[in-house]
C-alpha cells in the first residue's frame, strides 16, 4: 500500500485455492479495515471468502 488509500480494491486478490492462503489475506484485509480505516471491495467467485466479509453485494 504504497500512498496509504482509503479504498482497495482487488479482483480474486487470493493466491490460490489453498485454504489457509486465502486466511491469511482475509486477515491482513481485516487488520486493515480495523487498523487503518481502509474501505476494501473485492471480486470473489470464492463463497467462504464472500461469506466472511461485512457486506456481500
Amino acid at each position: 500500500m504504497i500512498i496509504d488509500p482509503i479504498v482497495i480494491m482487488g479482483d480474486e486478490p487470493k493466491v490460490n485455492p489453498n485454504t489457509s492462503n486465502t486466511r491469511i489475506v482475509f486477515d491482513i484485509f481485516r487488520q486493515l479495515t480495523r487498523e487503518k480505516g481502509q474501505t476494501i471491495i473485492t471480486v470473489t467467485h470464492d463463497d467462504d471468502f464472500a461469506r466472511n466479509c461485512d457486506r456481500v453485494i
